[in-house]
């Protein structure tokens, strides 16, 4: 009864959001298995959990995969497809796109899905968009951390089956445009927990877990195991459109050291593709699993 009043308690509190603990039950088992083998290639789960408060949500995320498969630069799992470009506006400028996701993306132009990642999980890949599209131009992507245990946010890392994992995006478009700190964030699924409580609500649309600590090895790794907790915050329906205007606070540079991604093929063998482009995420790198990034250019 305790812990049913205290969940009661912190739903009550924040009426935007919803509480789950423990393991998800899982729906798929897999959505991505390499044709070959490779090292580090992580099995792409998909699950469902009840809320306290009844919603049924999927871990780690909804996504459209394998809808709008992409070109690679670089791909342990199999040799890169042609490049196909998505028309959005047959007069509009062609555009091409260098993209490192960690783990997966989808990247929508003016409301339009024109990528989803080709590999879910892992090994690391570098994927190459192209796609035609009149100014102004709205480039938003959903960003997801991927788990192995399904609703609790950890997977199995350096024989430590309950490791909070980490993010991160980079991308460079040929318009000029790259990933930095201009672009808007905001953290919908936050996880590995030991109480709701620790995810607080500040002005800004903030989903504050600075106490938790933002990049490892100065994350806190919390206790709770297979009884941990998630919050989540339902996904607008046209987060993506250009008339979406996101009151979401700035997105979060970070370095290459940070990310983890120094011995990463799929990135450092093509410094050229992300000059001036940076890794970012949200305002927490190890506890935010599902991110949604924006940015609008002229």
């Amino acid at each position: 009864m305790r812990l049913a009043a205290f969940l009661l308690l912190a739903t009550a509190a924040f009426p935007q959001r919803h509480v789950t603990q423990g393991r998800a039950q899982t729906i798929t088992e897999n959505l991505y298995k390499c044709p070959q083998t490779v090292n580090n290639h992580r099995i792409a789960a998909v699950g469902r959990i009840t809320a306290t408060d009844g919603t049924v949500l999927t871990v780690p995320a909804q996504t459209a995969y394998p809808a709008r498969p992409t070109a690679d630069l670089y791909n342990e799992c199999a040799p890169s497809a042609p490049i196909k470009p998505v028309i959005i506006d047959p007069d509009g400028e062609l555009i091409t796109a260098h993209i490192v996701a960690d783990n997966y993306f989808e990247l929508y132009v003016n409301g339009t899905l024109v990528a989803t990642d080709n590999t879910p999980y892992t090994p690391f890949n570098s994927a190459i968009v192209q796609f035609r599209a009149k100014r102004p131009l709205t480039y938003a992507f959903k960003l997801v951390d991927w788990e192995e245990n399904l609703g609790l946010g950890t997977e199995l890392m350096r024989g430590d089956p309950w490791y909070p994992g980490d993010g991160g995006l980079i991308a460079r478009f040929s318009d000029g445009t790259v990933t930095d700190h201009t672009w808007r964030a905001q953290s919908f699924y936050i996880a590995p927990l030991n109480r709701p409580a620790d995810v607080t609500e500040k002005p800004g649309n903030i989903h504050d877990t600075s106490a938790l600590g933002r990049v490892h090895p100065h994350a806190k790794k919390p206790p709770c195991q297979d009884k941990c907790f998630a919050v989540h915050y339902p996904i607008p329906a046209n987060w993506a459109s250009p008339n979406f205007n996101p009151q979401w606070p700035a997105a979060v540079e970070y370095t290459d050291e940070e990310v983890g991604v120094t011995n990463l093929p799929a990135y450092t063998k093509f410094p050229n593709h992300f000059q001036g482009a940076r890794w970012i995420w949200s305002a927490n790198l190890v506890f935010d699993n599902l991110v949604l990034i924006r940015k609008t250019v002229p």
